[in-house]
């Protein structure tokens, strides 16, 4: 009923998308790839230079099975059960990296809390050349890091157990970003548990829909 054509923007959302079941976002990719009209649409709209779209939670594991319509992530990874065995529910470190990424623009080296909800955010990579190659190729855009600050594969600093602690990855071109964290979930001051006494109505991750937002303009 409704064409990708008419949007610049799409976010595919975490939280209970497309059902809160195991495997759910590899479940909403098929419904894309299996289905001539929606694949082609999706594929058109990745494929234009004016587009960009942000995939979180269950989102993230839906367009990381969508990466052969998108160009530039032929590195990505699938994302699989934590290695806890467990959903993740809690607060964790990240830091954002340096990258083409449209909505982390003006943000490298921030470090950050930011909310994680997920019982499948391990990025599994198809070796370790393939593991390689995305940390190489700067598609890379976030990790999480421990308390001292440093990249970290240790539980439950890294809540799911991905290598080099990687949770965020863009497209080559910057358009396409996905993440396992929920920046949406912390955006304003109040949501976070904690904040410095000159913070007022924003917080740290308010810098990623505007950054959006100066993209579109």
């Amino acid at each position: 009923r409704v064409s990708l054509d008419e949007f610049k923007g799409l976010v595919a959302c975490g939280g209970f998308s497309y059902g809160d079941v195991l495997g759910a976002g590899e479940g909403w990719a098929k419904s894309i790839l299996f289905n001539s009209r929606a694949r082609d649409g999706f594929q058109a709209f990745f494929e234009r230079k004016d587009s960009l779209a942000l995939g979180v939670c269950n989102g993230c594991q839906m367009m990381s099975n969508l990466h052969e319509l998108i160009p530039g992530t032929e590195f990505w990874p699938h994302f699989v059960r934590n290695r806890s065995e467990q959903f993740e529910a809690r607060v964790a470190m990240v830091q954002v990296q340096e990258s083409a990424s449209i909505f982390l623009q003006g943000m490298a080296g921030s470090r950050m809390p930011i909310a994680i909800a997920h019982g499948e955010g391990h990025a599994e990579f198809e070796n370790e050349e393939a593991l390689l190659e995305a940390d190489l190729s700067g598609c890379v855009a976030m990790r999480f890091i421990d308390n001292h600050g440093k990249v970290t594969e240790t539980y439950p600093a890294n809540p799911n157990g991905s290598p080099r602690g990687i949770t965020g990855l863009t497209s080559r071109d910057g358009r396409v970003t996905i993440m396992m964290p929920h920046p949406e979930r912390v955006f304003r001051a109040v949501q976070n548990s904690w904040k410095p006494d000159d913070w007022q109505e924003d917080a740290g991750w308010m810098r990623m829909f505007r950054n959006a937002r100066v993209w579109v303009d």
